[in-house]
């Protein structure tokens, strides 16, 4: 649909609104628009009454029998779908599991139950987006993702299962920041406001939702070196001390990478984003070392073999999630900007 550009006076020009635009939008002769800027210089013309003014709600109806996992998922898509109320009906009363598992959830998602009885539940979003920092929201998450690795790597050295169980805890902090920027992301990709005052335009949305994923990856992937260390401990087993020093040489040359690679993700540093992926040759390298030692080892447990397996590919996942990071800075870098 195209306007032409009227003169209107000595120095006004203007362009008319589309009469199916404007009679969806119930408006009429005097009523106000308001008008934004894009960062690709496009204006986006939105009723004023209207902005902000709704908020999307949506009404989930749960079997008796439904299980868990999928009254989660079904209230974790909603969510991230922008739903700012949701309503949860049983058919007939929750059961305890169904209730724990749907208040466990709500915390987890930064909502409030603001009604409950036998049979619903009223949930709302505490967030008001568009007072959120996105930046600020991601290096938060980096911070306790980064630390998790580095303690990780301490407790597995140390041998230190009190540290490996503070580890395995704060994966549940990583998932809350996770669930609250992908929401954000969401929105912003569909609403033109809300990436304008998040300072975002869509192909970021693509860029940050994906540094997400792998921000979240790296912390659970600490989080299962910490359980392998706590079932090791449960079991008393211990991995022997050559392989012990070659995991943690290799892991705390996986968490620095993914250190650095958040680094150049907001810098845009190519030079640096293309060191991080060579380097990743050299935890290849201490891979295949670990590899060939606990297979040629004196040590016979089947346990303790497929425990350092697991450990090895988290330090590997932890090295894969800072050369995915890498690869979106370089990309970064070289995008058109307006």
């Amino acid at each position: 649909m195209e306007r032409k550009i009227i003169s209107l006076g000595r120095s006004s020009l203007v362009v008319s609104l589309p009469k199916h635009w404007v009679e969806l939008n119930e408006l009429k002769r005097g009523d106000v628009v308001s008008l934004a800027v894009q960062r690709d210089r496009s204006l986006v013309v939105f009723p004023s009454v209207k902005k902000g003014e709704k908020r999307k709600e949506i009404t989930l109806h749960v079997d008796t029998d439904e299980k868990e996992p999928l009254i989660v998922r079904r209230i974790i898509g909603c969510y991230l779908n922008g739903y700012s109320d949701i309503k949860v009906l049983s058919k007939k009363i929750f059961s305890v599991p169904q209730r724990k598992a749907i208040r466990n959830i709500v915390r987890m998602l930064y909502m409030r139950i603001m009604e409950s009885d036998s049979k619903s539940m009223y949930i709302q979003t505490l967030i008001d987006e568009t007072k959120a920092s996105l930046e600020l929201a991601i290096h938060r998450m980096h911070l306790i993702s980064h630390s998790m690795g580095w303690d990780a790597m301490n407790s597995l050295k140390n041998r230190d299962v009190m540290l490996a169980k503070a580890v395995f805890s704060l994966d549940d902090d990583v998932d809350h920041f996770s669930y609250l920027l992908l929401r954000l992301l969401r929105d912003a990709a569909q609403d033109t406001i809300l990436a304008n005052q998040l300072n975002i335009d869509p192909l970021d949305c693509m860029d940050y939702q994906t540094l997400v994923y792998r921000v979240e990856h790296a912390a659970d992937h600490s989080a299962n070196i910490a359980k392998q260390l706590i079932m090791l401990d449960g079991g008393r087993l211990k991995i022997p001390d050559q392989l012990l020093t070659l995991l943690f040489s290799a892991g705390t040359e996986a968490v620095n990478l993914y250190d650095r690679a958040l680094a150049a993700f907001f810098s845009k540093n190519v030079a640096d984003s293309v060191e991080i992926i060579e380097q990743e040759k050299k935890i290849e390298k201490l891979d295949r070392e670990i590899a060939s030692k606990t297979f040629m080892s004196k040590q016979k447990s089947a346990l303790i073999v497929c425990m350092i397996c697991s450990i090895r590919g988290s330090i590997r996942g932890i090295a894969e999630c800072a050369v995915d990071i890498a690869e979106i800075a370089i990309n970064r870098a070289y995008k058109v900007t307006t």
